[in-house]
């Protein structure tokens, strides 16, 4: 009773700290930024809108930074970065769809793989497996992603139409988004082919 009981006050002090780091403070706030964004883009004001994409996908990029620098890398950060990309990105593809409706197939694959990629993520964690932190590809995609929205935001501020070069805009994010779903997978197998192996061994340096 009373390792379990230090268990949980164990859990509780690792997850107050994790709370207190920066990375996942500005984790926080890049959630917190959908909010305005959608204010923004919904009365028209669109150049307040990119701005405030913007500055989510700079501080998505300084999070991860941030935690390898000064070593606050957190199983609460692992959770919460991801989360954060997926809310935000999910927020602007709906929001894009009304400004331009060739958004939607971009958005679709965005979908399935956040869907597939939370489905996966729970799987894992039920199995007792710690989530995988963010790697390139995921990122880069991410990265695409952000460029696109602000290119046809741009756009849509100056009137400018170009059906050839936002074609190519989301055909290269939507395939390098297909492409981090297939890496993804991939890593989703081979943790679950893993993971017996290491639950044996938990086991037995527990008994």
């Amino acid at each position: 009773m009373g390792k379990i009981m230090n268990n949980e006050m164990s859990k509780k002090e690792i997850i107050t700290k994790d709370l207190m780091t920066v990375p996942n403070a500005i984790s926080f706030f890049r959630i917190l930024l959908i909010t305005p964004f959608v204010a923004f883009f919904v009365t028209g004001m669109y150049i307040p809108a990119a701005i405030t994409v913007g500055i989510s996908g700079l501080s998505d990029c300084f999070d991860g930074m941030i935690a390898r620098h000064f070593h606050q890398e957190s199983e609460l950060g692992k959770i919460l970065d991801p989360l954060g990309d997926k809310l935000t990105l999910i927020a602007v593809g709906v929001c894009l769809i009304f400004i331009e409706p060739y958004v939607l197939p971009l958005l679709i694959a965005m979908v399935i793989k956040d869907v597939l990629m939370i489905v996966g993520g729970t799987i894992i964690i039920r199995k007792g497996i710690i989530p995988p932190k963010a790697v390139w590809y995921g990122k880069i995609s991410t990265f695409l992603f952000y460029i696109s929205v602000v290119a046809i935001v741009v756009m849509a501020i100056f009137k400018y139409q170009n059906i050839v070069l936002t074609a190519c805009i989301l055909s290269v994010t939507t395939a390098f988004m297909l492409f981090s779903l297939v890496m993804y997978t991939i890593k989703f197998f081979k943790l679950m082919k893993e993971a017996p192996m290491d639950y044996t061994a938990y086991e037995s340096n527990t008994d």
